[in-house]
């Protein structure tokens, strides 16, 4: 149970049942909030989830979808995807379980789209919070990108000149990378701070029909997300700064993994 653990050890077994009785207990309010609706005519919709009109079940709904993602995120952030180095900072764990999140998050946008499509294009009957819903999700989505792309070093980086460099040198110039990234984040949140607290105390909404609070929720976000990502820089760094000093060449930009992927299921067509 352990033996390909990252990070979890031997709380991973109980994390993974966690998950699984969150998710079931989530689908069982899920299917009495459905059948409400369908049967009952009592029910709430996604319209009015984030109304008070919502109930105690909509919201008890809510809190179970944001724990399950959660508590889910966690458990799958101690499996390493086969392109992922190993874990190597003392923030990696934040980051990968913020990665975690933002890979679900793809597949709520595409069931938003998909129900928006099929509600609008079958039944004529077209939504008011598919469009929002599927704005406010990316909005986090790549905020959270962002993080694990600083991660996993996958940002973009330019070698002609940095392969160049002795060790020492490569050094300070990380140093003065991660030195810019930390001044960019103090002056971001130095600027934006207050607007982001008056954004949420005041629970800023987003003016459409639906009017969900996506100003309230994205720019505090984006002040914390990029703070997220400030400490990353600055845990890579500190990784990094012993390891031994590793030649860039263009084919380190090749996945093999992708590649024989690709193989396999031309392969598996012909």
């Amino acid at each position: 149970m352990n033996e390909d653990s990252v990070w979890l050890g031997r709380f991973r077994g109980v994390v993974r049942q966690t998950a699984i009785a969150s998710a079931g207990l989530t689908l069982l309010v899920f299917a009495i909030l459905v059948f409400n609706k369908a049967f009952l005519g009592s029910g709430v919709g996604v319209h009015e989830m984030l109304r008070p009109e919502g109930g105690v079940l909509a919201k008890t709904f809510m809190l179970l979808l944001a724990f399950t993602l959660l508590i889910g995120s966690i458990y799958f952030s101690d499996n390493k995807g086969a392109i992922e180095p190993d874990k190597s900072g003392f923030f990696d764990v934040v980051s990968l379980i913020c990665s975690r999140v933002a890979m679900v998050a793809v597949i709520f946008i595409e069931i938003a789209m998909l129900y928006e499509v099929i509600s609008r294009y079958v039944f004529a009957r077209p939504t008011l919070w598919a469009n929002e819903m599927t704005l406010w999700i990316a909005s986090f989505l790549f905020l959270l990108a962002g993080l694990y792309a600083m991660q996993q070093r996958s940002h973009i980086r330019i070698f002609i000149i940095y392969e160049m460099f002795p060790r020492w040198a490569k050094k300070a110039a990380d140093t003065v990378s991660v030195s810019l990234i930390v001044i960019f984040t103090t002056c971001l949140v130095w600027g934006g701070f207050n607007e982001a607290v008056d954004k949420f105390n005041r629970f800023e909404r987003f003016g459409t029909a639906w009017d969900p609070p996506i100003p309230a929720t994205v720019k505090p976000a984006i002040l914390i997300i990029i703070t997220l990502v400030c400490i990353q820089a600055i845990s890579n760094l500190i990784a990094d700064w012993n390891k031994e000093d590793v030649k860039h060449t263009p084919a380190d930009e090749i996945d093999q993994t992708e590649i024989e992927n690709i193989r396999k299921t031309l392969e598996e067509r012909s």
